[in-house]
């Protein structure tokens, strides 16, 4: 009995559709950013508040040791319970969170340590007071520091991954999902509400916008998709943690090979290549780019150039 449940568990998690894994990554079971550091670090000193507003609970960051290695961690963390998800804001940070995370990245830049990013929030607050403080501000400074911030950033999307409140923290040198995770502009309940007017077409939206790890992936829109267990995370956490663990230390020894000048380019370039397409009449331009280039050296060949006008007005001017 016990071997037929473990194939018909197996059936299932392997034809899971877009959907069904939008619902996995949302799972309350699911490890959370303070459910990684407790198993993968250790000495992990906490740091609050941006040193402007006050502390966010609903990012949380810190330096740690990684087998003996300092390195420095920040992650949305959501809360469990109805006291701490409201204590987290669900997840949700405001602009001093994002502030607080900038703060405690620039401390891995200063002392060369390894950045882990962990991103798990439905999106950023979008509160009147967030917006007063300068939600969009937070945000867009984040984007623009962390692009050039010199020490090797890794991203892991480890549940949900929700428009800019995601992006705050995902630019880095290496972007990964967990397999039952989602990185998406918007809630597919949103699209639905917005494009059908009806949220409950949330499945349709939620294929239609290709958020799952593998879409993405195939996309190109991420590096790669860490292997959590096939039943999923909320099922078998500590062999997920350990198979993040593994794609953290994997990827930092692979950065350290290249130079300071050679990461931040291929980081730049991963940056500006995001969303970048090619035209299925691309063949056709480059002809036409083609042609027009040739049109124009013959008319340059039978064409006086300006130069030489002003040379025959000259001469005319002289015989005259």
């Amino acid at each position: 009995m016990e071997e037929k449940s473990r194939k018909l568990t197996e059936s299932i998690f392997s034809a899971l559709s877009a959907w069904q894994i939008s619902q996995l990554s949302r799972h309350p079971r699911r490890p959370y950013t303070l459910d990684y550091i407790e198993l993968l670090f250790t000495d992990f000193n906490q740091l609050h508040g941006d040193r402007s507003f006050r502390d966010d609970p609903a990012i949380v960051g810190g330096l740690a040791r990684l087998d003996d290695r300092p390195v420095v961690v920040i992650g949305h963390q959501k809360g469990r319970g109805t006291k701490e998800k409201l204590y987290r804001n669900f997840g949700m940070p405001k602009p001093e969170g994002y502030r607080k995370a900038l703060r405690v990245a620039r401390l891995a830049e200063k002392f060369r340590l390894p950045l882990l990013f962990l991103v798990d929030t439905p999106g950023a607050y979008p509160g009147i007071g967030a917006e007063e403080r300068g939600q969009s501000e937070a945000i867009a400074k984040n984007l623009y520091e962390l692009s050039d911030l010199n020490t090797i950033i890794i991203s892991v999307v480890i549940g949900e991954g929700g428009s800019g409140g995601a992006l705050a923290i995902g630019v880095a040198d290496k972007f990964a999902m967990m397999r039952y995770s989602v990185f998406s502009v918007i809630s597919p309940e949103g699209c639905a509400a917005i494009l059908w007017n009806d949220p409950k077409k949330q499945e349709q939206a939620t294929k239609a916008m290709k958020i799952t790890a593998e879409d993405l992936k195939e996309l190109g829109l991420i590096d790669d998709v860490i292997d959590e267990p096939l039943i999923g995370a909320h099922r078998q956490k500590k062999d997920a943690i350990e198979a993040l663990k593994c794609y953290f230390i994997d990827s930092v020894h692979e950065l350290e090979k290249l130079s300071d000048d050679e990461r931040l380019e291929k980081r730049y370039q991963k940056l500006i290549s995001a969303g970048a397409f090619a035209s299925a009449n691309e063949e056709e331009s480059k002809e036409e780019k083609e042609g027009s280039s040739t049109f124009s050296s013959l008319m340059d060949m039978i064409t006086p150039s300006s130069s030489d006008k002003n040379s025959e007005n000259e001469k005319k001017d002289e015989d005259s």
